[in-house]
């Protein structure tokens, strides 16, 4: 347990950010599982799923819960996927 008053302030600042992070990091993972999804069984609403999900993950990117390199390359997978979906 934290004895002085900043190390105990710190564990509230900390347990705040957490329920942050946890509502974007949950939100950015339903977006990008619908997406997938989408990508997958192609049809017209795959492109607006993409869209929904790389908003999402720019939005994470922004709060500083996900590093830029990171959303980077889960943008480009996903982008990846749904153009090989479209062109088959």
């Amino acid at each position: 347990m934290a004895n002085t008053s900043s190390a105990i302030k710190r564990v509230r600042s900390s347990a705040r950010k957490r329920q942050r992070n946890l509502l974007v990091r949950s939100s950015v993972r339903t977006a990008l599982k619908s997406a997938r999804q989408a990508a997958d069984a192609g049809g017209d609403g795959s492109a607006q799923a993409v869209k929904r999900a790389v908003s999402e993950i720019d939005r994470a990117v922004s709060k500083g819960m996900m590093h830029k390199n990171n959303a980077a390359r889960r943008k480009a997978r996903l982008m990846k996927r749904l153009n090989n979906r479209a062109a088959v």
